[in-house]
């Protein structure tokens, strides 16, 4: 039996020792054969949002570092353990690095699971299951958004069996042996963790901070021709005729730039609402914006803090906007970290229809996400929330969902054509050949 551990710890967190000391001791005992990887030695670049794992080289990001190996590995292992700090009740940024590179260990083509849109398997086997988060203090709404992403994340990867860890760091280490003993039972068992539901959203604005200057923060590595700058710009043209003057970073260009990093946080402390628009990556948001979000937070604690609003808008490329709202979720947690007010979100599904154009130019297609991005800047002008009617404008889809994952199909084969690889979209370069 073979299992994984990927550390997704930081540098300066010494906890994620004690926790990997009392997993790996007692996987030996039970006989597993253990690959320990620290992610933050490892080189692992960014998920660029390309697809080429799957419409160029099938199978194989293109990226050509340790990602490929560590998902080869992953596909030959039997448990995939991820280790993590629970970071605004998702992972960290260090760990999210490299589980945005394992979608291309599935299939680009859709498939129904429970109702719901997801992508086919690519391989037949997949391994078992095992997140486990550290926390320095006891946090409902954190550990129930966290379980959550776990429970999405096991039905993308066909996890047959999965469990979820939470660990407080003031626990002993006979308490966190126990709790490793307990895991590794329930696995063995098939026992899965109980599937959870998310929290409820919290918004507690009164409309009582004026707006006159806002920031847009793009989360897409496509910049301005993706569709979150597409979304982002529509509602800021909104905010722009109410006077509102307007700012914009796309944060791909921001990290290890200290420059860019020193007017980015000049632009964070200068806005009144600052509003964040990301493509959904692996059921939460991309690996460099959580890593910006960690960055705000740990520079703006301690700090004296004034009235500012944040908002965020995710879009998906399945047709159901729900796919979203565990990201949006981490979103609501963080502006608690870093001092902002929580003005709401919007979550959009199939957002591949814009390609990344003006949303004007979409005619009929996104005429009911610019009735929502309407009803959106008129609230947030005043420093109200986004309302309930907008995020419902938003959410419809506009196609039947077996259309659009019959056509979403054809569109991977063509796209794929391009390349000469619409006949190899199922290969499976990292299968495990069985022995002679």
């Amino acid at each position: 039996m073979k299992a994984i551990l990927l550390d997704g710890s930081f540098a300066t967190d010494s906890f994620s020792d004690r926790v990997t000391r009392a997993l790996t001791t007692e996987l030996r005992t039970q006989g597993w054969d253990i690959e320990y990887v620290i992610l933050r030695d490892k080189k692992i670049g960014n998920c660029s949002g390309d697809f080429f794992c799957w419409i160029r080289s099938p199978g194989i990001c293109h990226i050509n570092d340790d990602n490929r190996d560590l998902a080869a590995a992953i596909i030959a292992s039997d448990l995939l353990i991820y280790l993590t700090p629970v970071t605004f009740g998702g992972y960290s940024s260090v760990l999210k690095r490299m589980v945005d590179h394992q979608i291309q260990n599935i299939s680009p083509f859709f498939a129904s699971i429970d109702g719901e849109t997801h992508h086919e398997k690519r391989y037949v086997k997949y391994p078992d299951f095992l997140v486990v988060g550290w926390m320095d203090e006891p946090d409902e709404r954190a550990e129930a958004v966290f379980r959550y992403l776990v429970q999405r994340n096991a039905i993308n990867f066909y996890a047959q069996n999965f469990v979820t860890g939470i660990i407080l760091t003031s626990h002993s280490n006979g308490e966190i042996t126990s709790l490793a003993q307990g895991w590794l039972m329930n696995l063995r068992n098939c026992q899965s963790s109980v599937r959870v539901k998310l929290p409820d959203v919290k918004v507690t604005l009164n409309g009582n901070i004026h707006i006159r200057k806002a920031l847009l923060l793009v989360g897409s590595p496509r910049t301005r021709n993706s569709n979150s700058n597409s979304i982002g710009e529509y509602l800021f043209d909104q905010l722009r005729t109410q006077s509102i003057t307007t700012d914009k970073i796309y944060l791909y260009t921001v990290l290890r730039t200290p420059e860019k990093l020193r007017a980015f946080d000049e632009a964070i402390e200068a806005a009144d609402l600052i509003v964040l628009a990301f493509p959904l990556y692996v059921d939460s948001l991309p690996s460099p914006v959580i890593e910006l979000l960690e960055y705000i937070a740990a520079n703006r604690k301690g700090l004296k803090r004034r009235g500012q609003l944040f908002a965020a808008i995710a879009n998906c490329g399945f047709p159901e906007a729900q796919h979203n709202m565990t990201a949006l979720r981490i979103c609501e947690l963080f502006t608690g970290h870093a001092g902002f007010e929580w003005a709401g979100s919007l979550a959009l599904g199939g957002g591949e229809a814009i390609a990344g154009k003006p949303l004007i130019e979409g005619g009929g297609r996104t005429i009911h996400i610019r009735k929502s991005l309407d009803e959106a800047a008129e609230a947030l002008r005043q420093g109200h929330a986004i309302p309930q009617s907008a995020q419902e404008k938003i959410g419809k889809s506009v196609i039947p969902h077996w259309v659009y994952r019959m056509v979403g199909g054809l569109g991977w084969k063509k796209q794929a054509r391009r390349y000469g690889a619409d006949e190899s979209l199922r290969e499976q370069p990292y299968e495990v050949k069985p022995e002679k």
